[in-house]
């Protein structure tokens, strides 16, 4: 019979102790550029934790798949004959052919086109060209299946059998993840629109650091302040005792720009006003109610990563891949609200286009930023501050740590948690 033995690769052994890297208010330099932790965090953080994959509106029917990358690894996220959503190996069981290449497609069953091996849509060996030869038990021998939960049609999964329940990862950031739903008024998003990608020099930690850090926003993006009369001058642009935006710790690295209390009327966070979509108003009283309808409308969605590589980029959807310590790849798509009127999406669209598309002006500005850190910290690190607010943060009574839209408890929430993960013992191979 096989062995069920689990065999790890480690292309390079750590040589550094992550956790004497991080400490309360700083974070050492070589934590962007040092290829050993960058190894640790494969296995650490992108194998044997929670990851998020994609959106089941991306796969509606059974036999639909899209490829995806969770750390290096090529996977498949199928769409299953009883409608739940699998995520397997795109890897043959037989000699390691690709499965699949197209980034999206439909199938009735996968057959691997270097030997004919056929499998299910669960990854299971149905058929092997030439059976006389083959003497094997196919049930031996399958594409490998991830852990794989969903959550409000967010999809998650790990190589680790034995990690804890998603709930327990995402703990109050599914709060996050509650509201960005609850943008549509049938509580469904649909990430349909396409997805565009954009190439870092720079470590993929920078990136979930920067989305969730206020500081940084009148400096790095002066002139789209000055071009375009938007919801961040309010937000976060304004004078520092003017800003009533806060930075959210939620726990478990999740973290937050809490933008909303300087939203004083409805769709404030979608750049325009009452009157232009009132169907969309409509709607969403008649689905959540006069009052929670009322709040939806006035407070917008989340500005939050989730951690390790999901960011509710407000009406985006952002995925983080890392590709090594000094480059990844950003991708991000339209975050589009089932049931609600066309010309809102096609708003959503335009506005994704504005602020995250080729010739945009946010994705240049923190891409540029992100390439220069990454530059200055590649050989002699040192050690970077991240104290601003540890003297006004606090913790509200749902166990948040708050601090003022410009103080880094959000990039303190990261790292701590980065720190408790890279630092907690492996599981044992099965």
């Amino acid at each position: 019979m096989a062995s069920t033995q689990t065999i790890t690769i480690t292309r390079k052994a750590p040589d550094v102790d992550v956790g004497a890297l991080i400490e309360r208010d700083r974070i050492h330099g070589s934590l962007y550029a040092n290829e050993s932790i960058f190894e640790l965090e494969m296995k650490k953080i992108f194998y044997d934790g929670w990851v998020f994959v994609g959106h089941d509106s991306e796969v509606p029917t059974a036999g639909e798949y899209v490829r995806r990358t969770l750390g290096r690894e090529e996977v498949l996220m199928v769409r299953q004959r009883d409608s739940s959503i699998a995520v397997i190996a795109n890897r043959c069981a037989h000699r390691g052919n690709m499965m699949c290449i197209a980034n999206h497609g439909k199938e009735k069953y996968f057959t691997c086109t270097y030997h004919g091996w056929v499998y299910d849509l669960a990854g299971n060996l149905k058929d092997v060209p030439y059976p006389g030869g083959f003497d094997k038990d196919k049930s031996e021998l399958k594409l490998q299946p991830l852990r794989t939960e969903v959550y409000r049609g967010f999809v998650f999964a790990t190589f680790n059998a034995s990690a804890p329940p998603l709930m327990e990862q995402l703990g109050r950031g599914k709060i996050l993840i509650d509201r960005a739903c609850d943008m549509s008024p049938t509580g469904r998003l649909q990430l349909t629109a396409g997805w565009t990608k954009q190439r870092f020099g720079a470590n993929w930690k920078m990136l979930p650091e920067n989305d969730t850090d206020g500081y940084h926003v009148n400096d790095v993006h002066a002139s789209f302040a000055q071009v375009i009369d938007s919801h961040y001058d309010s937000a976060a642009i304004a004078a520092e005792d003017s800003l009533r935006s806060q930075a959210k710790d939620w726990g478990n690295g999740h973290t937050e720009l809490y933008l909303s209390p300087t939203y004083t009327e409805y769709l404030k966070w979608f750049n325009t006003t009452p009157n232009r979509f009132p169907e969309y108003i409509a709607q969403m009283k008649a689905a959540y109610g006069e009052e929670k309808g009322d709040n939806i409308l006035r407070d917008g969605p989340p500005h939050a990563t989730i951690f390790p590589n999901l960011f509710l980029g407000e009406m985006n959807i952002i995925i983080f891949l890392p590709i090594n310590a000094h480059e990844c790849v950003q991708w991000h798509t339209p975050m589009l609200l089932e049931g609600a009127p066309d010309e809102v999406n096609q708003r959503i669209i335009r506005n994704s286009e504005a602020a995250m598309g080729p010739s945009a002006f946010l994705l240049a500005d923190d891409s540029v930023i992100s390439e220069r850190q990454q530059i200055a910290l590649r050989d002699r690190a040192d050690w970077l501050d991240v104290s601003r607010g540890l003297n006004r943060e606090h913790v509200d009574e749902m166990g948040v740590v708050v601090g003022h839209v410009t103080d880094e408890c959000t990039n303190r929430g990261f790292w701590q948690h980065y720190k408790k993960v890279m630092t907690a013992p492996s599981p044992s191979p099965v």
